[in-house]
């Protein structure tokens, strides 16, 4: 079952699935084009369901900023709505996205999930919302979940368009029209980028997790901390590898509002609760997507 309502993906992104997975599978998949701000919707995707993986939500930043209650309305809300579904229908597992933005202007590093800091941006306080609203439903409910914090995720079929586009979809977009790459800041605001397949093992692990390792938030990255300059460095290594031409040229502007400076994850407690080991590194993360944008 899934349930989306394209605002920030495209129906052609289930189309390519469908392609790839055997009939036979593909005819027990049921989706819903619908959204979770509405509660019938919600509950209609939680119907005989035994696990739940909420990404959904209104992602970046500085579209946080520019509009805080399309933001609230989206990730408190429909994120509140999803979970008195869950709890309505009885589900089994409910596991959801939260983010590495909840440690807000803790400066301390690597981040620990028991220290954060004063919220950032209105997306911040929305996913902080999230981790409170879980923890009050296991006290008042019962009703127990997991939220994993993802520390910039990265994959195949991430929209490089729009003003809010994360940075390496939009970067290999650029580079594939030899058009200028933009960094906001000096280059040296690092983040610890986490590929796709990473975040699928974590959903996968916690989705099956047992009943100790509930009712908390986990970390998902890969430990390691990449900057700007060397994600850009890492990119063009790559390509030049492949022998294509890269004719694109850094242009830095201002930091961004809300931005955090530095972040990477410590993972430990991933590791030992999830038994999560994250197996593709940034470097081997990068290769295979260049590989599959054919750069």
């Amino acid at each position: 079952m899934g349930l989306d309502n394209f605002s920030t993906g495209h129906r052609k992104n289930l189309d390519e699935v469908k392609s790839i997975v055997p009939s036979s599978n593909w005819k027990n998949f049921n989706f819903i084009e619908g959204d979770i701000t509405s509660v019938d919707d919600c509950l209609k995707a939680s119907r005989n369901i035994d696990y739940i993986l909420h990404q959904a939500a209104l992602g970046s930043v500085p579209r946080s900023i520019k509009n805080p209650i399309n933001t609230n309305h989206v990730n408190i809300t429909g994120f509140t709505n999803m979970l008195c579904a869950a709890k309505e229908q009885k589900v089994k597992s409910f596991t959801y996205a939260s983010s590495s933005s909840v440690y807000g202007d803790y400066a301390g590093l690597p981040k620990v999930e028991n220290k954060i800091g004063a919220m950032l941006s209105p997306y911040a306080v929305s996913k902080y919302a999230n981790e409170l609203y879980a923890s009050v439903f296991s006290k008042c409910y019962n009703f127990h979940s997991i939220g994993l914090r993802y520390f910039n995720v990265f994959g195949k079929r991430q929209d490089p368009n729009g003003a809010y586009a994360a940075v390496i979809p939009r970067w290999v977009e650029a580079i594939k029209k030899n058009q200028d790459i933009l960094i906001f800041g000096d280059g040296k605001t690092s983040r610890d980028f986490c590929y796709i397949d990473n975040v699928i093992q974590a959903n996968i692990l916690s989705a099956t997790a047992n009943e100790d390792a509930k009712n908390n938030v986990y970390n998902i990255a890969v430990g390691n901390e990449t900057s700007l300059t060397q994600l850009y460095k890492i990119l063009l290594e790559i390509i030049d590898l492949r022998k294509k031409d890269c004719t694109s040229q850094v242009i830095y502007k201002d930091f961004r509002e809300g931005d955090i400076r530095h972040s990477i994850a410590d993972i430990n407690k991933a590791q030992t609760s999830l038994f999560y080991f994250p197996q593709i590194n940034i470097k081997q993360g990068l290769e295979a997507l260049l590989s599959q944008e054919n750069l």
